[in-house]
């Protein structure tokens, strides 16, 4: 009780100092302001024109500053400040920021360039409760703002409730889970952003009173405020790359179809994956090897195929390679009680512990398995070291980190027991704990990065959980194990855009989702319905995989050639292969500008408020509307057009302007899909997998209606070599009013590229360039050397294909 009563004292007094008569000592530093108030210590630290930090803590804390840092990666730079301490405020400003702390009560506000209020923090709402963290002293941090009455706000990571907006939520308590992954970032349709750097399990709730971030522990209020553009919400995200990690390429094989299954039981079974693909002539880029190839479960998580129906793995990753496809396999963040990582971190202590017990309440449950501590550098190590040996070594090509959150089933007394685990950072796992999946596939990113024998294979690791700074691993994250249903599929959409907001463009769910709930799967009519409608939303996410529980989802279990569901399978994966110069040429966008594969439209159409509460459209790279059908039976759907663009029908060549709903009829082979009037599209081959043909005669798509750009972006495709600027860049634009397409210089260079190529120009209309396939209507070729040309275009002597244009293999 006197500990209680205590704690609440120093609340109080916490609380109420902002409203006394005292006057803070305020100073000028190098990048911004330090104000002491009663013993408080507010610092304003610029590190660029566009980014602030805002710290608070007792001046007596002597450790206030040093919590670990593991998702900032921005270093401070030299920032011109203008600084003003006058009418009872201290202010520091830059071109793009004007922050203001008042000098009685410590409240902070922000302001844009031309001094329009962007947020403020409420007015004696800076709490920091003293409590024990473990054995160490803390504090329970808390911090409200006030935002507009009608401001719509996003982020906060991939939520599954169906929700873009997130005003008027509350989230209490969020640990990363199967599911859900929390980042404490928020996105204001003003422009701004809003990252919250504390690592701790963390309520959210936004009501009546203000916006509130509460925090378990830690010794500082630690934000950042990230100054965007309210006509473009793109810049924030890109603002929140700089902050926390920019993204890497990927390879290019990344963005083809990926067929999984939980699982194929043994090598043979997976082999015959990628055989019957290649039987059928069904493009395939990666199979999918899930768990217990390495045997039993006090083998669990081996990292070895222990298991005797895998015995000839090699045989299996040779044969996978000879078919040209790539295999990504599974492992996990925890240890069977038989296995050498368990023997080597129970020695080390560097299992997690309940008490004086290892935790063992985790998947497979009560079996005895225990979950490593990815804190520690040496474990860490160790960690690689198995993998490397074990895994990497024989020739799989991807790392599918499974459970990566990791899987924690305590509640109560006895989580909070493991919480005061004291971790290789010298601090508790509760302090860190939100942040466990980002040190965990940053483990694996940065040893693949660092080992010679994959000096040149690109990292690509698919994870269940993340955190903010995830996408500097370039690692895609899935939406966890969901259950099939219409709900889920629609839940799936504003989850995905609320995660990109935060700056993680990498996502992707289990086509068809993981368990079938209340369908027997495929064969049974209206599972078939719902997996096709599944099957084109994945077509327009980053990482497009089939994957799931009980029943093999792979495209001969739903008929054969000419029947509707089959024919309706083929028909996506074959578009995506199409989109594939498109896609990789986003990934170069995403990796070199900033910007994202999904993009809500409150984030692209911030001045339309019309979008600001669409959970069921978005918009993937600068071109496309996608408008995934999310109810069964369906022959029509409602697709808001956002304003100030011309949308063109991508199935029918039809042009609608922006501003207004419009009902599209759908069939079962059709989502109702819109290209953007100015886009240039480059079309691929019909390939079996990505690397099958160069792209030495690209269909290019114009869709005409206004002007536009696009720059067709190709390196190696799988290494490293694009980061010393052996790449290429291809810009074209069109003007519409001559209607003249320019194909600019090449820039740039690498080994093996194309020298000469042939562009087929198609210029869209009502009968040329609609759909999915290549078009036989071909408005223009252009031979193409590298040197700039600029040609007219237009329908008026269409070639018309006899055979497609011939491609050549890589």
């Amino acid at each position: 009780m006197k500990r209680r009563i205590i704690s609440y004292a120093i609340c109080l007094v916490c609380s109420l100092l902002w409203s006394t008569s005292v006057i803070a000592q305020v100073v000028k530093t190098n990048n911004g302001l330090r104000s002491v108030l009663n013993g408080v210590v507010t610092e304003v630290r610029f590190y660029s024109p566009q980014v602030v930090r805002i710290l608070k803590y007792y001046s007596s804390d002597t450790v206030a500053t040093n919590d670990p840092k593991l998702v900032v990666t921005m270093q401070p730079q030299t920032v011109s400040v203008n600084f003003s301490n006058e009418n009872g405020l201290a202010k520091v400003s830059t071109s793009d920021i004007t922050v203001s702390v008042n000098n009685t009560t410590g409240q902070v506000a922000f302001y844009d360039k031309n001094s329009k209020q962007m947020i403020e923090e409420k007015s004696g709402t800076t709490v920091m409760t003293a409590r024990k963290d473990g054995t160490s002293d803390s504090y329970e941090l808390k911090q409200t703002f006030t935002l507009d009455t009608n401001e719509s706000i996003y982020g906060l990571g991939q939520i599954q409730n169906n929700l873009l907006n997130q005003r008027g939520q509350k989230y209490g308590y969020m640990v990363q889970g199967n599911s859900t992954v929390w980042v404490p970032y928020v996105h204001s349709v003003k422009g701004y952003g809003l990252y919250w750097d504390n690592l701790s399990p963390t309520t959210f709730d936004d009501n009546a009173n203000g916006m509130t971030f509460d925090s378990s522990v830690g010794h500082a209020i630690d934000y950042y405020y990230l100054a965007g553009s309210a006509s473009n919400g793109e810049q924030t995200v890109a603002l929140m790359r700089e902050l926390t990690g920019q993204v890497p390429m990927i390879p290019l094989w990344a963005y083809g179809y990926f067929q999984s299954k939980e699982r194929y039981q043994s090598a043979d079974e997976t082999m015959s994956v990628v055989k019957k693909y290649r039987d059928l002539g069904i493009p395939l880029d990666c199979v999918v090897q899930d768990w217990q190839y390495w045997g039993s479960n006090n083998q669990w998580n081996a990292m070895d195929f222990l298991n005797s129906k895998f015995s000839n793995y090699q045989q299996m990753i040779d044969s996978i390679h000879d078919m040209h496809a790539k295999i990504l396999i599974s492992f996990w963040a925890n240890f069977g009680r038989d296995t050498k990582q368990f023997a080597y971190f129970k020695q080390h202590n560097e299992l997690f512990k309940c008490g004086d017990t290892i935790m063992t309440t985790t998947y497979p449950n009560n079996e005895g398995v225990g979950i490593y501590d990815t804190y520690s550098k040496d474990a860490r190590d160790y960690y690689w070291k198995c993998l490397y040996s074990g895994i990497t070594s024989r020739g799989i090509d991807a790392y599918w980190m499974d459970s990566s959150e990791p899987d924690h089933y305590q509640g109560g007394d006895d989580r909070e027991k493991t919480f005061d685990f004291v971790t290789g950072l010298n601090c508790t796992w509760r302090s860190v704990r939100n942040a466990y999946p980002l040190v965990h596939v940053g483990g694996v990113y940065d040893h693949h990065r660092a080992e010679s024998g994959c000096s040149n294979k690109r990292v690509m690791i698919l994870t269940r959980s993340g955190f903010a700074g995830l996408q500097r691993t370039g690692a895609n994250t899935w939406s966890g194990d969901i259950t099939a249903s219409w709900e889920t599929l629609a839940k799936q959409i504003p989850a995905a855009l609320n995660y990109t907001i935060c700056g993680i463009p990498n996502w992707n769910s289990d086509i068809g989702g993981f368990f079938n709930g209340d369908y027997s799967g495929p064969g049974q009519s209206s599972y078939n319905e719902l997996y096709a409608r599944w099957i084109q939303f994945g077509t327009f996410c980053p990482m497009m995989r089939s994957h799931g529980a009980g029943t093999d989802r792979a495209i001969y279990r739903f008929g054969e050639s000419g029947t509707q569901y089959y024919d309706n399978i083929e028909k996506y994966i074959n578009l995506r292969y199409a989109l594939l110069p498109y896609i990789y040429s986003t990934a170069w966008n995403v990796h070199k500008n900033g910007s994202s594969f999904m993009l809500a439209l409150p984030l692209v159409y911030p001045t339309d408020n019309a979008t600001h509460d669409i959970t069921d459209e978005y918009q993937f790279g600068n071109s496309f509307l996608v408008a995934p059908v999310l109810k069964a039976s369906a022959s029509s759907r409602n697709v808001y057009l956002p304003t100030g663009e011309k949308w063109i029908d991508f199935w029918n060549g039809s042009t609608a302007e922006g501003g207004q709903t419009i009902s599209r009829s759908v069939d079962l082979q059709t989502i109702p899909l819109y290209v953007k009037a100015g886009s240039i599209i480059p079309w691929g081959p019909k390939v079996q997998y990505s690397t099958q043909c160069s792209w030495d005669s690209l269909e290019v798509r114009v869709y005409p209606g206004a002007d536009g750009t696009f720059t067709l972006y190709e390196d190696e495709f799988d290494n490293y070599n694009y980061e010393q600027g052996k790449y290429t860049e291809i810009p074209f634009s069109w003007n519409n009013a001559t209607q003249e397409l320019t194909i600019g210089a090449r820039q740039g260079s690498y080994n093996g590229m194309i020298t000469k190529r042939k562009f087929a120009i198609v210029l869209v209309d009502s009968i040329t360039g609609l759909g999915a396939s290549q078009s036989k209507r071909i408005s223009k070729i252009i031979d193409y050397d590298g040197t700039a040309i600029t040609v007219k275009v237009n329908n008026k002597n269409v070639i018309v294909k006899k055979k497609m244009i011939r491609q050549h293999k890589i």
